[in-house]
């Protein structure tokens, strides 16, 4: 197995910073504060999320396939289908992005709703999985930060759950891993 790369604490600082000149800040910084994989956070409808419990439910995950035609349906595993509690800085970032988005889509004639997807295209449109992934990887390299992956941010917050000394058992269940043993294999 390969090393697992994650930001260094230092850096998640230099990466939100960075972050925030771009479209997907909040997208992005849900990545890092869940430990998401970027087909589930593509996934993500408002129904999907309570902000006034503070939990966002995986139910699904998109992706793109070679014909283009995008494509939403049950996660990974059955896992992989949990509820995340979400912290109260994401809490208030995701209301504020909402607020903004349905100003957004009200502005070129769409509204929003519960069956919406959280993370769209001005016009309401799902994000393109790899248009994410190269927006990401052109805004590390402008920061200077080491090379890492989208999905980085996933073991990213692993990692920092791990070294907060929150339990592997716990962590493992909030990735959606089917067993701790696999939190353990990849974060040890």
């Amino acid at each position: 197995r390969a090393a697992v790369s994650t930001l260094s604490p230092a850096d998640i600082e230099k990466f939100l910073n960075a972050a925030r000149n771009t479209p997907y800040y909040v997208f992005f910084s849900t990545l890092l504060y869940t430990g998401l994989r970027r087909g589930e956070l593509l996934a993500l409808k408002w129904r999907n999320l309570d902000l006034d419990q503070g939990l966002l439910s995986v139910v699904e995950s998109a992706y793109k396939l070679g014909s283009g035609e995008y494509v939403v349906k049950e996660p990974k595993t059955p896992h992989s289908r949990r509820s995340v509690a979400l912290p109260q800085s994401l809490i208030a970032l995701l209301k504020y992005y909402r607020e903004q988005q349905a100003v957004a889509m009200e502005g070129v004639g769409t509204g929003i709703d519960e069956n919406c997807f959280a993370f769209t295209r001005p016009d309401g449109k799902p994000l393109d999985p790899n248009f994410v992934s190269r927006a990401f990887a052109r805004m590390i390299k402008n920061a200077g930060l080491p090379h890492i992956r989208l999905h980085d941010l996933r073991h990213t917050h692993a990692t920092m759950m791990l070294k907060a000394g929150v339990h592997p058992k716990i962590v493992s269940e909030r990735l959606g891993h089917a067993t701790i043993g696999i939190t353990l294999d990849t974060y040890s």
